[in-house]
Formats: structure tokens, sequence, C-alpha cells
């Protein structure tokens, strides 16, 4: 499923004009972005949980060269499953 299909599903759900829909699409996953940048969870229940979780500095290696290189800390997104989601996809 891509983001179209969604917004083609919410334009079905509730009418209006396609680019209303993907618009509202569109706006509903820029504000869990930005959420997620202030380091806020975005919590859907029977979902999941969408969080922004800092990753500490370190060092890596370049497969390629095999030289070191310094990875700053960054905010990476991170999502957590719940158990309504888990028992949906098991079956």
């Amino acid at each position: 499923m891509k983001k179209a299909d969604i917004a083609n599903m919410v334009h079905d759900m509730i009418g209006g004009t396609k680019v209303q829909a993907e618009n509202i699409v569109n706006g509903i996953f820029d504000k869990m972005a930005e959420t997620m940048a202030r380091g806020e969870d975005v919590d859907v229940a029977g979902f999941g949980k969408f969080s922004g979780t800092m990753r500490k500095a370190r060092t890596a290696r370049n497969p390629r060269t095999g030289d070191t290189v310094n990875v700053p800390a960054q905010r990476v997104p991170k999502f957590k499953a719940a158990k309504g989601l888990k028992d949906t996809v098991r079956g």
C-alpha cells in the first residue's frame, strides 16, 4: 500500500476531491514527522507508537575502503507495533 492508496481510501470515505484527500493524508504524515523530530511520541491506539529517539555518536567503518568514520549523534525514527496490530498481522 502506498500513500496514494491511502489518499484514495480517504477520498472514497469522505468524498470531496482527490486533491483534498491527498492534502489531508500529507498533512497527517507531515504533522507526525514534525512531532517525532521534536522528540515526542505519536501514539495511534491499536496500531502502534512512532517516536524519534536519539542515537548516540559512534565510530563506523567504510565497507569499501575499511577507513573508520565518525558518525554524529542523530535523531532516528522508531516504531513499536501495538498488540492489536501484531494480532491482526499474525492472523
